[in-house]
């Protein structure tokens, strides 16, 4: 792995060395190919991660070297300069035959792939990028000896990826199926070189480390230091245009996509290295063909054999109707109309008919393929619950859907004690939300709030500095239902973000900074959430389904909260944040131990496993959507999917205009948020009725006994002085269907001709019958 010197441009110009900018003069045809014998360029390159013609500890070399190679690439973009390459090499697959010669004039020499390119300077590991630094305008254009093939990329079995890139550092590649480079970071901004780019990996895209071990774990901490080594950028020369990658011109919502996940080949370029990251500059374009789907897209989820009803969770990526363009009501955080339009008001969402159209219709197409019977929805608008408001107008689009009225949804709608002002679900411009199907799915009770904490408190940085804070987190939202006869609660949820700092990472000197955990911001936060969320529902009794955004990754103490946590001494303790209250009554004053987690199943861990992701960030896979199940609950679980319609996908194709140019989006699910659904089907059949049913025959004659006025389908008669007992295994009572509140008719058929009947009872009833031959009687214990 590459440790770059760790000095500043400035700090070298102070040191008397000389950057590599002081090549700005353009060339001249005073120095000339052949002058100085040059120095192999793998020599220059040696073995190793730095040049061994640069002595440890600095910057470049002592003295001037001349170099001689053939023009592979130009480029004036991220890397200023010409790429030169040795023809044959010296067959050595520890040295890279390729170097960058950096020099802001190569457009002056005209230079083309093929030409001979002859310089002169000091050989320089410019923070980590071995490369030659043309002195003195020495550098000249030699014969053209013709374009050189580019080498095929090859990851060896006991070797990292960039220690193989390193043995390709300033050479020409390109990648095949051997190669096995796949996308682990799809196309979009990368604020660390301010540009367009994507990021492949090595055989299979990253995890997050939090997703499979618990944060500061040996476990969790190699795989970070493993992820980091598995990583190419894919940079063009310039930056690119919006809605544009420049390398793959076929982008295309419905047949040019790009998947995380998905293998790449065909593409050359030249190996550079910047910003502590191996970058090939692509000198090709591929098509839609040099992209191969390892995990295609899924038109809609799978169907379960034997599910019942489906439940599902969707992050619906800020479904907002309040701009004047779309009418809605505004928002509990809205000033006014003109607050609602404005660029950074109180809108978080589509601000025009056109995007809010593609937005609604996206949605709605994916919840309608996805055809659950409750849904917990994250990220919709908190204006009300009146017609126009952002759920008033989901349910009514997604109804449009269904001609079968049975298919229809409503949404839940909070009690009015529980409404902020008497119309909004909390005080954030989002809320959660819940829709389900009345046809599938019975109401039992009215919806409520589980409060969540809020943190008030002031601290001082490692630096003296001090802040107070006052941070939140939307109420979670808890409604129970009737499914055939058995109780259902399901709690939607949205935790804090990870995106800005709460007290404890302020005292901890990492409010500006990624937090040492691997947790992100605001972790101990969410800890205090999954506790009051805890507490709640111990005493909640039947099914229950934690449902929603967490914020959290799959073994993040919010979610080890939540699931199987149990203090153990020796190991990392899991602590609640600080300062902490819930509507206004102290929940804890100083940070709190967790004892013990709440015993939930983490359904998508158990039938998935521990890669199950439904979001994507800096290139990383994870679950940060989750369905937690109680034992009774998850004895009824019979299918969990995570539909991967988003996280895998470009974020040029969501409805936003912003940064996707002209590119012409589809009304297909694909990138209609930035979280994947999760679904959970459910086993809940109808409720057996315990039938017992006992006829004696005390008379000589033989019978047919009938029950509803119906015979059994086999072995219908009975001989004189005999008994039968009919239950729910019987044929006969299958056939009748019966429902809990049904009556069983008995009645009997002397010599299959005369009927007797003999009375009625209620179906859950135990029944005696006797027939004499004169009369026949029902009795019940």
């Amino acid at each position: 792995m590459k440790k770059p010197l760790m000095w500043s441009p400035l700090a070298l110009v102070l040191a008397g060395v000389a950057l590599p900018a002081a090549a700005k003069a353009p060339p001249t045809e005073t120095y000339q190919c052949g002058v100085t014998t040059p120095t192999p360029i793998y020599a220059i390159q040696g073995d190793g991660a730095r040049s061994p013609l640069v002595p440890d500890g600095q910057y470049r070399s002592d003295k001037i070297y001349a170099v001689q190679g053939v023009v592979t690439a130009v480029t004036q973009g991220l890397y200023k300069g010409a790429w030169i390459q040795d023809p044959q090499g010296d067959g050595n697959r520890a040295t890279s035959d390729g170097l960058f010669v950096y020099l802001r004039g190569a457009d002056d020499l005209n230079l083309q792939p093929g030409d001979t390119l002859c310089a002169s300077g000091y050989i320089n590991e410019y923070y980590g990028h071995t490369q030659l630094g043309v002195t003195d305008e020495q550098v000249a254009k030699g014969a053209p000896q013709g374009t050189i093939a580019p080498t095929a990329l090859r990851v060896q079995p006991d070797e990292t990826l960039h220690e193989a890139l390193e043995r390709y550092e300033g050479m020409y590649v390109t990648m095949d199926a051997d190669s096995d480079l796949v996308i682990t970071r799809n196309f979009g901004f990368d604020y660390d070189a301010f540009r367009n780019n994507m990021v492949l990996s090595h055989q299979s895209p990253l995890y997050k480390p939090t997703q499979q071990y618990p944060a500061l774990t040996p476990d969790a901490e190699a795989l970070a230091a493993k992820n980091s080594d598995n990583q190419l950028y894919i940079e063009s020369d310039q930056k690119a245009k919006d809605g544009k990658i420049p390398y793959f011109p076929g982008l295309d919502a419905e047949q040019g996509y790009l998947r995380i996940g998905d293998r790449v080949e065909r593409l050359s370029g030249v190996m550079g290295y910047s910003y502590d990251q191996y970058r090939l500059v692509a000198t090709n374009t591929i098509t839609a063909g040099d992209i191969v789907h390892q995990n295609d897209r899924q038109p809609a989820p799978n169907n379960v054999p034997g599910a019942d009803i489906k439940v599902a969770s969707f992050n619906v990526l800020n479904y907002f109707t309040s701009a004047s363009a779309v009418g809605g009501p505004l928002n509990v955080t809205c000033d006014d109309r003109a607050d609602a339009d404005a660029n950074r008001g109180c809108n978080r969402g589509a601000k025009t008919a056109a995007e809010f159209g593609l937005q609604r219709t996206k949605i709605v197409n994916a919840l309608t393929a996805m055809d659950a019977d409750i849904v917990g929805l994250m990220e919709i608008e908190n204006n009300g619950f009146e017609a126009g408001s952002a759920i008033a107008d989901l349910v009514t689009h997604l109804n449009a859907q269904f001609a079968d009225s049975r298919d229809h949804y409503q949404f839940v709608e909070p009690s009015d004690q529980e409404k902020n002002q008497g119309a909004y679900f909390g005080s954030d411009a989002i809320m959660v939300g819940m829709i389900y199907r009345p046809a599938k799915v019975n109401l039992a009770g009215e919806a409520q709030a589980v409060p969540m904490p809020e943190q008030h408190i002031s601290g001082e940085s490692p630096d003296g500095e001090t802040k107070t804070l006052d941070k939140y987190q939307r109420d979670s939202l808890i409604q129970r239902f009737m499914v055939n006869d058995q109780p259902l609660s399901v709690v939607v949820n949205h935790f804090k973000s990870k995106g800005s700092g709460c007290y404890e990472d302020w005292i901890a000197g990492e409010f500006d900074t990624d937090t040492a955990d691997m947790q992100g911001y605001c972790n101990a936060f969410r800890v205090s959430a999954a506790v009051a969320l805890r507490d709640h529902l111990k005493a909640v009794d039947g099914d229950v389904l934690i449902l929603g955004d967490l914020n959290a990754y799959a073994q993040e103490d919010p979610v080890r909260v939540l699931t199987d946590y149990q203090r153990t001494e020796g190991q990392r303790d899991i602590i609640t944040a600080a300062g902490t209250e819930i509507r206004g009554v102290p929940m804890h004053p100083t940070p709190s131990v967790v004892e013990q987690g709440l015993g939930y199943t983490n359904l998508a861990t158990q039938w998935l496993g521990d890669k199950a992701y439904s979001y994507s960030f800096s290139g990383e896979l994870g679950a940060l959507d989750h369905a937690l199940a109680n034992a009774s609950l998850a004895s009824k679980v019979v299918g969990v999917e995570e539909w991967h319609i988003n996280s895998v996908e470009s974020t040029l194709f969501e409805y936003s205009r912003q940064y996707s140019g002209e590119l012409v989006k589809s009304s297909n699910p694909f990138s209609s948020s930035d979280h994947d659904p999760v679904l959970v089907s459910l086993d809940y059949p109808e409720p057996v009725v315990p039938v017992s049913v006992t006829i004696n025959n005390r008379s000589f004659l033989p019978i047919i006994p009938l029950l509803n006025g119906q015979k059994s389908p086999d072995h219908a008669w009975m001989k004189w002085r005999a008994t039968r007992t009919f239950d729910q295994a019987s044929p006969l009572v299958q056939s009748l269907a019966l429902q809990p509140d049904d009556s069983i008719r008995v009645s009997v058929k002397a010599l299959g001709l005369i009927p007797v009947y003999c009375g009625r009872a209620p179906a859950d009833s135990a029944m005696t019958v006797k027939y004499t031959g004169f009369r026949c009687q029902l009795t019940q214990p």
